[in-house]
């Protein structure tokens, strides 16, 4: 779609991006609701049909009905997944602003010059993916167009090889971010960043050209990338030299590791058990009067691996809280290399009305005890 159409020619407009042979293009002015309508039609229409919401789980009611079959002793186990994330190749995109020695890490990665690399600045203008195997997994390097501030970003060609350089972010199960050592952090690796985190992909931090530079140098960036991404405590570091070499073999131990993390199975017992031995150590605080009650969890997706919590007024619980929780698992599953996110939902026990059915010997003791009460009155 192309938005910000209003007060334009918008035809003059749509006849640059049918020039590029994008497909179809819908212009919209979000703004004022121009064309969003027509947007969603075309969207959402062709899929109605297929929507059943009868069809819909009741996670929490499932939940219960596991429960009480594991009380009964009719638990069944969980069937394994066929999916095996190991089976399939390891998106990897290396990003960063021109000039950072993206396509240079590329060729020293590959051992050959499949990227032209030149000191001018944005000389790669697509995403190419490039296929290859490093000891014995398969792995699909992506080297992007480097990223600049907004307001210098002026040609037509390079505003679609930022385009392309996002989604390539979006593709990717591991992303690469290469910081040049000798210019420091910018704001714009800081911008880079928050799409990443946003987008929810695994990261390794790379900071390139670290060769050179003196031992005080040295310090100096390493504290002021603990300063500028302490928030960032789950990512690996790497000081590397793409050109000479040094440092790029122990990039892919951590690419590894992220993607593991971010594609490992974890049952509902062990996120249920881990939810608890939080809320042990650490109570929920109260809300209202009342303490916030943390039922049971599962998982809800994988890269990024998403913890869904179950529970009463667990929406009001406190940001302070939640970051609590959210490196309670992360410590207690050893994630490492890639976000984790946690989601919190409401529920109602759907036995809560039901009432049980008495045993024989369960009546006969009832109506002792009603016997017993109205005797003593």
């Amino acid at each position: 779609m192309a938005n910000k159409t209003d007060g334009i020619d918008v035809d003059q407009a749509m006849a640059d991006f049918w020039s590029l042979g994008l497909g179809d293009i819908y212009p919209i002015a979000a703004s004022h609701g121009r064309g969003v309508t027509s947007l969603l039609e075309q969207a959402l229409l062709p899929w109605v049909d297929e929507v059943n919401p009868q069809e819909e789980v009741d996670e929490d009611a499932e939940y219960w009905a596991k429960f009480e079959a594991e009380q009964n002793g009719e638990a069944e186990e969980e069937p394994e997944d066929d999916f095996n994330p190991q089976d399939l190749p390891i998106k990897l995109a290396i990003v960063g602003r021109p000039n950072v020695g993206k396509s240079t890490l590329t060729n020293r990665i590959l051992g050959e010059d499949r990227v032209v690399v030149y000191d001018m600045p944005g000389t790669t203008r697509d995403s190419i993916y490039i296929p290859m195997q490093r000891d014995e997994r398969e792995y699909v390097l992506i080297d992007t167009a480097g990223v600049r501030k907004r307001g210098k970003i002026t040609d037509v060609v390079e505003k679609f090889s930022v385009i392309k350089t996002l989604q390539a972010i979006e593709d990717a199960n591991v992303v690469l971010l290469v910081i040049d050592a000798r210019e420091g952090i910018s704001d714009q690796d800081l911008s880079l960043l928050g799409f990443i985190l946003n987008s929810g992909r695994s990261l390794v931090i790379v900071v390139n050209k670290w060769d050179g530079l003196s031992q005080e140098v040295k310090e100096q960036v390493k504290e002021t990338l603990d300063y500028r991404l302490g928030f960032i405590d789950f990512a690996r570091v790497h000081f590397i030299s793409a050109l000479h070499g040094s440092g790029v073999g122990n990039l892919f131990e951590s690419v590894r590791e992220a993607y593991d993390s971010a594609t490992r199975r974890v049952s509902t017992a062990m996120l249920t058990r881990i939810m608890n031995m939080a809320a042990e150590d650490h109570q929920p605080p109260l809300v209202r009067g009342r303490r916030v009650k943390l039922k049971y969890a599962h998982a809800g997706g994988y890269n990024p691996p998403i913890v869904v919590i179950h529970g009463n007024q667990v929406k009001d619980l406190p940001d302070s809280y939640k970051r609590y929780l959210m490196n309670y698992f992360r410590k207690s599953l050893d994630v490492m290399g890639t976000p984790i996110r946690i989601q919190f939902k409401e529920g109602e026990n759907p036995f809560a009305n039901k009432r049980n059915t008495l045993t024989p010997n369960q009546m006969r003791k009832r109506k002792r005890l009603i016997k017993h009460i109205k005797k003593s009155k």
